[in-house]
C-alpha cells in the first residue's frame, strides 16, 4: 500500500505500544540490518536540558558559512515533522523521509521501534546517502539510552543540566547528570556549558578519558561594551569569544535572549574541539555564521497594532528563568501579558514561580491536542493553586488565550506565549491563520 508522509506518521506512532521506551538494543538491530554507518565524516551529537536545538542552530550554521555540507537532526519539531532532518539547511522533502521510512520497515522484520526511534533511524538513513562533511544530532531524552546514542560522536556536548522528566532521568542533577555523559565517548572530546557541571559528568569524562572543554574554565565568552561610530551612532552589538591563544570577536546573535551567547559559545568550542576538520574553517565563518543562525519558537517576535507578540517553548523552570532575564534585560513599555500551556508532565509551579516577578496577567491555556501528556485547562489551574497564575483567564486552548491576550493588550503592551513546543506551535498557527 502506498502511504503518504501523513501516514507513516500514525502508522509508526501505532507500531510500539509505549512512545517512550529507552534502551538501544531494539534501533542497534535494525540499524545493523539497514548495513548504517557513520551519518557524516564528523559528527556532534548534542546533549543537555535547555538550549540543544539553538546550540545546533550555530553550530549548523557556522559550518555552513565554511562551505560544508552539514546535515542537522533535531526534535521535536513545532509547525511540520520535516523541520527534524535539514539537509544544506532545507528541510527533508516527504518523499525522501517516506523512502527511508519503507527501507526501515523493510529492515525491522519484528523489531518494534518507537516513533523517535523511527525517526532517528531515518535521519542517519538520509545523512549517510548525503555525503554530509558534518552530522549533528540532538539528543531527544536524557543520553545514554536515547537512541541518537547509537552512533559515536567526534564531539559530544551538554549544555547544561537541570530538572526535567525526573521520571526517566532520576531526581537530582546528579542523576540526570550520570544519563546525559552516556553521549560521551572515551578520549573524545567533551563540551560542557555549565559554569558548574555535576560531578557525575566530570566523574565519568575522567574514568573514560574524554577531555572536558568547559566554560568559564578552558573557554570564555563575554559581551562587549556598545560603542559610537564617528557621527555619535550606536554601533551593533558585538561579544568575545576566547580560550588560550585564540580570540573572536563576534557579532550579537539574532536569537535574543541572553543565553543564546552562552549557546553560541558552547557552539564555537564544539567546532575548535574537533579534531580532524572535514575541511577548513575560515575565522569569517564563526561571524557569518553566528549572525544568520536562526531558530523558531526561541523568543520569536511579532508585533500587531503596537503590542509586541513573542513566543517561546520554554517549559522548565531552568528555561523560564533564561526567559525572565530576557524580559529584564529587554523590558516591555507597557505590561507583560502571559499566555501559558504546559504538559501535564511537567513543574508548571516552578515555571510560574520563576516567572511571576516579570509578568502582570496570566491567561492559561489548555492543551487537549497533545494527547495523553496534554490536558484540559481546569487541570493546568488546580496544579497552580497558590501561584500568581492561579487565578488566571482560562481558555479552552491557546489560540483562543491568544486572541483574548491580543484583545486585551494595548500599544506597548507584550503579549508573550510559552509553556512547550506545543504551545509554541499553537501560537505560531494561530498567528499564521490571522
Amino acid at each position: 500500500m502506498t502511504r503518504t508522509l501523513p501516514d507513516w506518521l500514525q502508522y509508526i506512532e501505532r507500531i510500539h505500544p509505549r512512545s517512550i521506551d529507552m534502551g538501544l538494543d531494539r534501533i542497534r538491530v535494525v540499524a545493523q540490518s539497514l548495513g548504517l554507518g557513520k551519518p557524516g565524516r564528523a559528527v556532534i551529537t548534542v546533549g543537555g536540558t535547555n538550549g540543544k536545538g539553538s546550540t545546533v542552530a550555530f553550530i549548523e550554521s557556522i559550518a555552513r558559512a565554511a562551505g560544508w555540507k552539514v546535515g542537522a537532526y533535531t526534535s521535536p519539531h513545532l509547525l511540520s515533522y520535516n523541520e527534524r532532518v535539514r539537509i544544506d539547511g532545507a528541510d527533508a522533502s516527504d518523499d525522501a523521509l517516506i523512502e527511508a521510512f519503507e527501507a526501515i520497515e523493510a529492515a525491522r522484520g519484528d523489531t518494534q521501534l518507537t516513533y523517535f526511534e523511527y525517526g532517528t533511524l531515518a535521519a542517519l538513513w538520509l545523512f549517510e546517502r548525503a555525503g554530509l562533511d558534518l552530522a549533528i544530532l540532538e539528543v531527544g531524552l536524557g543520553g545514554r539510552l536515547d537512541a541518537t546514542n547509537l552512533i559515536d560522536a567526534d564531539v559530544a556536548i551538554i549544555t547544561t543540566v537541570d530538572l526535567d522528566h525526573q521520571e526517566y532521568l532520576g531526581d537530582d542533577r546528579e542523576q540526570i547528570g550520570a544519563e546525559k555523559v552516556g553521549i560521551a565517548r572515551a578520549w573524545k572530546p567533551l563540551v560542557l556549558g555549565d559554569d558548574d557541571p555535576p560531578s557525575s559528568v566530570l566523574g565519568h569524562a575522567y574514568r573514560i578519558g574524554a577531555p572536558t572543554w568547559r566554560i568559564s574554565n578552558d573557554f570564555f565568552f563575554k559581551a562587549l561594551p556598545s560603542s559610537l561610530d564617528a557621527d555619535g551612532n550606536a554601533l551593533p552589538a558585538r561579544w568575545q569569544w576566547r580560550e588560550i591563544g585564540k580570540r573572536l570577536e563576534l557579532p550579537a546573535p539574532q536569537l535574543a535572549a541572553p543565553v543564546q551567547l552562552r549557546n553560541a559559545a558552547v557552539a564555537i568550542a564544539a567546532l575548535r574541539a574537533l579534531k580532524e576538520l572535514p575541511r577548513p574553517l575560515p575565522r569569517q565563518a564563526y561571524s557569518e555564521g553566528i549572525a544568520n543562525a536562526r531558530v523558531g519558537g526561541r523568543l520569536q517576535r511579532f508585533e500587531r497594532d503596537g503590542v509586541e507578540i513573542v513566543v517561546d517553548v520554554g517549559h522548565n523552570p531552568q528555561a523560564a528563568r533564561a526567559l525572565a532575564d530576557w524580559i529584564r534585560a529587554s523590558p516591555a513599555r507597557g505590561r507583560v501579558i502571559a499566555v501559558y500551556a504546559a504538559l501535564s508532565d511537567k513543574d508548571a509551579v516552578g515555571v510560574v514561580e520563576a516567572m511571576a516577578a516579570v509578568v502582570d496577567r496570566w491567561h492559561l491555556a489548555g492543551l487537549l491536542e497533545a494527547g495523553p501528556r496534554g490536558g484540559d485547562v481546569d487541570a493546568l489551574a488546580a496544579r497552580l493553586s497558590g501561584t500568581a497564575a492561579a487565578d488566571g483567564t482560562r481558555h479552552a486552548d491557546v489560540a483562543q488565550a491568544l486572541q483574548a491576550a491580543l484583545a486585551e493588550a494595548k500599544a506597548g503592551d507584550r503579549v508573550l506565549v510559552f509553556g512547550s513546543f506545543h504551545t509554541a506551535a499553537s501560537a505560531l498557527e494561530s498567528l499564521a491563520r490571522d
